[in-house]
């Protein structure tokens, strides 16, 4: 699911915001080390893990009830931080309509994003996914061009060329091919683009609305968010015919499938703060960079623990697709001439 300025699905249900982070040096220490040292080393254990949790939870198990594991995740959630809120750890902006308002048209792209970001996950390996994922940004710059006037610079339209071929390339020598995968994939980059460009627009816009007159915080964006994406899952799950079949489902019994979700429900609680903890502590490049470069490990993890099927070919395109994304992120930084 994470860059500085949009943030990947992988993380969960719970991110997806604009949180500004605080550039300033950080000299506190954390059991000796530096305090920006260790929550960076959690929000990476906290990412991969996610991702890796949800890989088991929807592809290790008979469990075909995809959207209803989705929704018990958003309800945790919500759970969780309206906990947190009560016990004084975070603070929510109070229940504003006008704010659900113009927040609901995020909201259906959020669901669209997490709906299809799980049915990617489910038919891809870890490994292409990760490297697929980096096609939002060709769709991220392409609208920052079309929509906001913004330019780049020719390293960054390189390194969207080089992932592109990466993407190519290692399809083209996926063992392991899914068509069907793939297509979510391509439908859930969309929708992550969509989801950070529009963002933008309606975070300005509510930034009169909030108790602080500031922008929507990113807990009350989590809250808000899979709060309100409670009854649009409920209906995916009556179209899908889940409320019949979930009672059927065997792995509801099984302790491992059980201990799989519900781990990943809490991850996903973790990350937020996690996520939070290091960018207040870190530069917004060295974050965007750590973002990136946790996806090599993520990968290699994935290949492993889920035995895909590969070749040197199709590893070397992965490898490169997630070396772009690095560089990517870097020459995004970069001024444009």
């Amino acid at each position: 699911m994470a860059v500085a300025d949009d943030k990947d699905i992988e993380e969960g249900p719970l991110l997806g915001n604009e949180a500004k982070p605080v550039a300033a040096a950080d000299s506190r220490r954390v059991l000796g080390l530096p305090v920006h040292v260790v929550s960076g080393a959690a929000y990476c254990v906290a990412s991969a893990s996610m991702v890796l949790l949800n890989k088991a939870a929807l592809s290790s198990f008979d469990f075909n009830s995809t959207t209803s594991l989705l929704f018990f995740q958003c309800l945790v959630c919500v759970i969780l931080v309206k906990l947190a809120d009560l016990l004084g750890l975070v603070t929510l902006e109070p229940w504003n309509m006008k704010i659900i308002q113009t927040w609901f048209p995020v909201n259906l792209i959020f669901v669209g994003m997490i709906w299809t970001s799980f049915f990617a996950l489910k038919n891809l390996g870890v490994p292409m996914s990760t490297v697929l994922k980096n096609l939002t940004n060709l769709f991220v710059i392409g609208g920052d061009y079309f929509f906001y006037g913004k330019s780049y610079g020719s390293a960054v339209w390189l390194t969207l060329a080089l992932m592109m071929t990466s993407a190519v390339c290692g399809a083209a020598t996926d063992l392991a091919f899914n068509l069907t995968g793939y297509l979510w994939q391509l439908v859930n980059c969309f929708f992550t683009a969509a989801y950070s460009l529009y963002l933008r627009g309606v975070m300005d816009r509510l930034v009169g609305m909030t108790v602080n007159k500031t922008r929507l915080d990113e807990f009350s964006m989590v809250y808000y968010n899979n709060l309100l994406s409670l009854p649009l899952l409920l209906v995916l799950i009556w179209q899908a015919g889940e409320f019949e079949t979930l009672q059927q489902e065997p792995d509801l019994q099984n302790p491992y499938f059980l201990t799989a979700a519900i781990a990943s429900s809490l991850l996903a609680f973790c990350i937020s703060f996690a996520s939070l903890w290091f960018l207040s502590s870190t530069t917004a490049t060295t974050y965007s960079l750590v973002g990136s470069l946790n996806k090599i490990p993520v990968a290699l993890l994935g290949l492993v623990a889920f035995d895909v099927p590969w070749s040197p070919q199709n590893l070397l395109s992965i490898l490169v697709g997630l070396g772009a994304g690095v560089i990517f992120v870097r020459a995004k930084q970069a001024p444009s001439k």
